[in-house]
């Protein structure tokens, strides 16, 4: 039961990390690429300032064209559920010749993070707000 308990302390230190980084990676221009609305509204409430790209809009092609015109930096949060993963692979073979540095890692760390608990990006913040609680932070 302990080691259980001390496993999810260090899952929200390095959840808690992962959002810094977001945030300050946002803040400083950088793109996120989420797949609708509620993506975008769990990430602001995360704290996230900076611009958000809801895939829901575009072609996927017309998206990477666009984002990579307008972004050097550009973080591909979809979903870890099959259409999520589609997604974040078109739009990875879409923007790597573009010369935009791509994070797909940090979509990654969040899908081993929270593993089994959810699946998606809308929520990452009830998530958040429920490990926190049970960590009386």
């Amino acid at each position: 039961m302990l080691r259980d308990s001390r496993r999810k302390i260090y899952d929200l230190e390095a959840l808690e990390e992962l959002i810094s980084a977001l945030q300050e990676a946002s803040a400083c221009g950088c793109a996120i690429i989420v797949e609708g609305p509620r993506d975008r509204d769990s990430l602001r409430r995360l704290g996230i300032s900076g611009p958000i790209i809801l895939s829901s809009r575009h072609s996927t092609l017309q998206l990477a064209e666009e984002s990579a015109r307008r972004y050097r930096d550009i973080v591909i949060l979809t979903d870890w559920d099959g259409k999520g993963e589609e997604l974040a692979r078109i739009m990875e073979v879409y923007l790597r010749p573009t010369g935009c540095r791509l994070d797909l890692d940090t979509r990654r760390r969040l899908r081993i993070l929270t593993q089994k608990e959810i699946k998606d990006v809308e929520s990452l913040w009830h998530y958040v707000e429920r490990a926190r609680e049970s960590q009386g932070v």
